[in-house]
């Protein structure tokens, strides 16, 4: 098995490359998070079998690296890596200007103010309580399981626990069910964090491609046929970052075909609210059957700052949860359940709303792209993003270029298990669109950068989370 750097750089990104460029690639997968601070780097000797490079060419590799900051080096040990000391972190004072386009989430909804001023009376009535609530208000339960009902998939409130956020929902599952050195299949692209949680969890990754057409279901249920993975991670709405829908036939075709390999299904509906236009509604995965978990989640249709998200599972499945979820957390704050409870109440009002906001943006991005020689934005019929192509193999080195126009964009492979995808572009459509338009005026003149090939070499990219 290969090293995971090469796995990230992708051997065929950077075939017969110098070692100029390939300390630049390398520095790209550190400052953007994809290789960890204090992760240990493979053997000069090691990493030049793996690339077919020379060994002169891997210690100048590792030599530049470690003159900027970026590794350091014990002789005779290891190499591992650092980030420089004047490396400015996300939100100093430097970045003022940025326009970070790493997070794909809008401000808060106008209703959440008044939502909050309703639930202050709720709040008051729970201040004899001990203020722990492991599996979360029976109000905020029942207003999620019906919503569910009204979807096409009976829930009880039994079936449902409130969490801090889906992120956080999804590192309670596998901390319930995970079996380190198991398999699990994950989309490519998918959502950057999730594949961390499972390499965490000491899963090992099993690729299944998705594109804005959508998914090779064939393809994914030949590898649920023939790897039999312990679970697969999937987002079967308005995709992250592809935008796909997942047809409602297919659904039930792979929650049979993975309840059948013993396959446990974690379903991440984090997206399903942010329709624009898509035109139709397809059912819950979990409506198909007993061996899906879904995670859903507040955060997109109201507020990044409001942390609540929900798990629901069968009732055997949310017993395991309940079991482990003290040992890192004794439950979910009690004002924002609170909030919820008022904000799912009017859930008409609000997705109206954000879909309306998406469309603006949706706006906005196209008109930019249109600016933009050899881009493609497909169409997006909601979600948070445009999963553009750019018409070459240059993600990368359009970050890095974009990061010198004070714009931080993460490149197509921060979405992928091994380097791939460098034709692609993520682009929230999440921003207001004058805010969208000035980004993507940056864009344009990184591209023009790239194009011309005057990215400086030690260009850096923000090293920030994917939302």
């Amino acid at each position: 098995m290969g090293s995971r750097l090469v796995e990230q750089l992708g051997a065929h990104n950077v075939a017969g490359s110098a070692a100029t460029t390939l300390a630049d690639r390398i520095r790209a997968l550190i400052l953007d998070g994809r290789l960890t601070v204090g992760e240990r780097l493979p053997s000069e000797r090691a990493l030049a079998v793996e690339l077919r490079r020379s060994r002169s060419t891997i210690t100048r590799t590792y030599g530049l690296l470690k003159a900027d900051g970026y590794v350091s080096r014990l002789h005779g040990g290891s190499t591992r890596v650092t980030l420089p000391n004047g490396h400015a972190a996300p939100g100093t004072d430097a970045d003022d200007d940025a326009i970070d386009l790493s997070i794909a989430s809008m401000d808060s909804t106008p209703g959440l103010y008044d939502a909050t001023v309703r639930s202050l009376p709720r709040l008051a009535a729970l201040r004899g309580t001990s203020g722990y609530s492991l599996r979360g208000l029976p109000e905020l339960r029942e207003a999620v399981a019906q919503r569910y009902r009204d979807r096409g998939a009976p829930t009880s409130a039994d079936e449902i626990i409130i969490t801090s956020g889906a992120l956080n929902a999804v590192n309670l599952i596998l901390a319930a069910i995970g079996r380190r050195g198991e398999r699990a299949l994950v989309e490519q692209p998918t959502f950057p964090h999730a594949l961390e949680a499972l390499h965490r969890h000491g899963y090992r990754l099993l690729p299944t491609p998705v594109d804005v057409d959508g998914w090779d279901t064939r393809h994914l249920n030949e590898t649920l046929l023939g790897s039999r993975p312990h679970v697969a991670y999937l987002i079967p709405d308005f995709h992250n970052p592809t935008g796909a829908t997942l047809p409602d036939e297919e659904r039930s075709r792979i929650v049979t075909t993975a309840r059948n390999v013993g396959t446990q299904l974690i379903v991440d509906e984090t997206t399903t609210e942010l329709d624009i236009d898509r035109g139709w509604s397809p059912a819950p995965m979990a409506a198909s059957g007993p061996n899906v978990i879904t995670v859903g989640s507040m955060s997109k249709i109201a507020w990044g700052g409001m942390r609540i998200g929900w798990i629901r599972a069968e009732r055997t499945v949310i017993a395991r949860l309940l079991a482990v979820r003290p040992s890192f957390e004794l439950g979910t704050a009690l004002l924002e359940q609170c909030i919820a409870v008022e904000l799912l109440a009017d859930m008409p009002a609000l997705t109206s709303h954000v879909g309306q906001r998406l469309h603006d943006g949706r706006a906005a991005v196209e008109a930019g792209v249109a600016g933009i020689p050899g881009f493609r934005m497909p169409p997006t019929p909601g979600g948070l993003s445009a999963w553009l192509d750019i018409g070459a193999p240059l993600s990368t080195s359009l970050s890095l270029a974009a990061r010198e126009r004070q714009l931080i964009l993460p490149p197509g492979p921060r979405f992928t298990t091994g380097g791939v995808l460098e034709r692609r572009l993520r682009i929230p459509i999440t921003l207001p669109p004058e805010r969208t338009a000035e980004a993507m005026r940056r864009l344009s003149l990184a591209w023009e950068d790239v194009r011309g090939a005057s990215t400086s070499p030690h260009a850096e990219l923000q090293h920030a989370a994917v939302i």
